[in-house]
């Protein structure tokens, strides 16, 4: 009798530890600089709390998130380009997908490229013709643009292909940035290397811009972020998307 007491307490256990794990569950994005940003952080704790899911953010850049959903290993991709630049930026890459209709999209944000400067530079306002100058590396020196006499340095980063192709199409006119760069990764590595670096110039999104970085006026960029998912959205995905367009919006800058 002891002994099916002590089955029957076990079973107990186990069926409400295993109720309790099924209560909550992980959302894996793959994601651009753009969403990581301007949506996925800022609503990530917000979210967690909201509905007890786990908000994992895998910032990748837009190829190796669509990638990634296509072997099922996220359960979205998210970057900041229409969908059409998306495959083109695919096939670009090599990665050219071969069914688009099996993806369903939706928007979830905005997002606005910015220019990012040390905090100390003195530098107030870039137009579209000196920034091309910076970036194609014909103007080499800050006191060309009006600031002080010392070196440029032009910070890339290699896992924000998104925001470099529209910068690079809207501000360089299609021409190729200098090749003579510091290679950074994120958009968060871009903004780290140019604070730590009184020369340095780079781009990423608006929501990176903090207490260590300016952002200069410069002609406005911005572009739509949207959300991929294989076939109809789970659930939980779905349950992601209603709080980013609902609860969600008063913790994304645009």
């Amino acid at each position: 009798m002891r002994k099916m007491c002590l089955a029957f307490a076990v079973s107990a256990v186990l069926l409400l530890g295993a109720g309790g794990m099924s209560s909550a569950g992980e959302i894996k994005i793959g994601a651009g600089a753009a969403p990581t940003e301007n949506v996925l952080k800022p609503v990530r704790e917000a979210f967690e709390k909201a509905t007890g899911d786990r908000l994992t953010i895998i910032s990748s850049g837009p190829k190796n998130a669509l990638i990634d959903l296509q072997k099922g290993n996220v359960d979205a991709a998210s970057a900041g380009l229409t969908f059409d630049d998306w495959m083109g930026l695919m096939k670009k890459e090599g990665a050219e997908v071969k069914d688009p209709a099996a993806f369903q999209q939706v928007t979830i944000g905005k997002d606005s490229i910015v220019v990012l400067l040390q905090k100390d530079n003195p530098v107030g306002k870039l137009t579209k013709e000196q920034l091309k100058g910076i970036f194609t590396g014909k103007i080499q020196n800050w006191k060309e643009v009006g600031g002080k006499d010392m070196q440029i340095i032009v910070v890339w980063g290699k896992l924000i292909p998104g925001t470099n192709s529209l910068f690079v199409k809207n501000m360089l006119d299609g021409e190729a940035a200098a090749k003579e760069v510091l290679d950074a990764t994120t958009a968060e590595d871009v903004r780290q290397n140019v604070a730590a670096n009184p020369e340095a110039i780079g781009i990423g999104p608006a929501a990176v811009v903090d207490s260590t970085v300016k952002s200069p006026e410069t002609p406005e960029i911005s572009r739509p972020i949207i959300l991929l998912t294989k076939g109809k959205p789970s659930p939980a995905v779905q349950k992601l998307i209603d709080f980013v367009g609902g609860e969600g919006k008063k913790y994304i800058k645009q």
